[in-house]
């Protein structure tokens, strides 16, 4: 979506004739699609199988514009749910975020291709912004083909691994779920509504909701900003002006869920993150230095990006089944595209050129960030402290196996992992 805000510059609105606020309207046209999707679209992956599903979307992604968000819908929780079939809990974060480091790249990327692609008089009949979407749909088409020879569904059908270390790739994932009897179970109602339901899941994906307003909100309308503190440059350069931020914000991408994994952590960091988002918006708020805003969306993006990683992660984590697993991800996604939503109206038009509304709404949702990931990593630790006063075999005596792995996530002998 960080095309739309370079398409912006390049004069989308004008030629579109887009007005007050509709470009706020097209962007909501997208989110209710995502929102409608996520669950849906994993609870596809799971059954149609990572391995032809995720280049699938993603050739559609590329190929069908009018189509964009129904395809894209899938393509984060899906490869999140890949992902945990392969990781265990501790290493996950960190080898989703060298997937979603590829968001503020790309924002970074985006701003400079976008730059390179208006230097060009036309592409075939298309010109200035619409030669942004067309290239970078070839080239996202193109990649999806390679796709379809490259991934597979799980480690046991992987070309590449030896029988040894397959049977090893799938005990170290199966070690960690707690009373399941095998690593992919059949689509089962029961646990996918466990998956949903989970309180983890919730508390986080709220989280990831509220930050997903400051992420998505920084791709739609990072160059709308940098006009504003640059009115007089070219569009060149104020496409390049979009780049510092997001090559910042993707260094953090990886640097925080390289600390979880070292340190088998998640929710400590929504907690050291979302002061930097704050401190940000309370530059934005109080200050008119252009300087001084231009380095606050360095803060904003330090402390927001590395959510998509961690909070995956951590519904993956406090989950045990993979139909659990893949609905979690996809709740969660979709709390994310809700606040993707909120984004679009959060920079109005009237607002401009200090954003008020936008920067203060932002600055709430990143202290109520703080606030839910302290109360949230304090519920786990007290919850997990009442479940180790539980008489496990006398909590499952006269149940099946069957029945004890339904219980997925209120098994006794289950501990949330923050």
């Amino acid at each position: 979506m960080a095309s739309a805000g370079n398409a912006r510059l390049a004069g989308l609105e004008k030629d579109l004739k887009l007005e007050g606020y509709d470009y706020n309207r097209l962007l909501t046209v997208f989110y209710i699609s995502y929102i409608l999707f996520e669950i849906p679209s994993n609870m596809a992956c799971k059954w149609i199988g990572p391995g032809w599903f995720i280049p699938a979307i993603s050739f559609g992604f590329g190929a069908i514009s009018i189509c964009t968000a129904i395809f894209e819908a899938g393509m984060l929780p899906g490869i999140a749910y890949y992902m945990s079939r392969w990781y265990r809990r501790s290493e996950l974060a960190f080898r989703l975020s060298l997937y979603i480091v590829m968001a503020p790249l790309a924002g970074a990327f985006g701003g400079l291709l976008a730059s390179a692609i208006l230097t060009l008089d036309h592409f075939g009949g298309l010109h200035e912004w619409r030669m942004i979407f067309a290239i970078e749909g070839i080239i996202t088409c193109c990649l999806s083909l390679l796709a379809f020879f490259l991934l597979t569904d799980r480690p046991a059908t992987a070309r590449w691994l030896t029988q040894e270390e397959k049977d090893l790739a799938t005990a170290r994932v199966k070690s960690e779920r707690v009373g399941a009897t095998v690593v992919l179970d059949r689509l089962d109602t029961k646990k996918v509504l466990l998956g949903i339901f989970g309180p983890v899941t919730l508390g986080t994906a709220f989280i990831f909701m509220l930050n997903n307003v400051t992420v998505q909100g920084l791709a739609f309308f990072l160059p709308t900003i940098v006009k504003t503190i640059y009115p007089k440059v070219s569009v060149v350069s104020q496409q390049l002006h979009t780049v510092p931020p997001y090559v910042v914000g993707a260094f953090f991408t990886v640097f925080f869920p390289f600390l979880s994994w070292r340190f088998d952590m998640r929710n400590i960091f929504f907690i050291a993150s979302a002061p930097l988002m704050m401190i940000g918006y309370i530059m934005f708020l109080a200050s008119k230095d252009l300087m001084v805003r231009y380095g606050a969306t360095f803060l904003i993006a330090s402390g927001a990006f590395a959510f998509g990683a961690l909070c995956n992660a951590q519904v993956s984590a406090n989950v045990v089944s993979d139909t659990a697993r893949s609905s979690a991800i996809g709740t969660n996604v979709m709390f994310g595209n809700i606040g993707g939503l909120i984004s679009t109206w959060s920079f109005l038009p009237f607002d401009e050129p200090d954003f008020h509304i936008g920067n203060g709404l932002n600055l709430a949702t990143s202290s109520t960030m703080l606030l839910l990931s302290t109360g949230l990593l304090f519920w786990m630790n007290w919850n997990n402290k009442n479940r180790a006063n539980t008489e496990v075999d006398a909590e499952l005596a006269g149940r099946s196996d069957k029945e004890i792995e339904d219980l997925d996530w209120k098994h006794p002998g289950f501990r949330w992992r923050p």
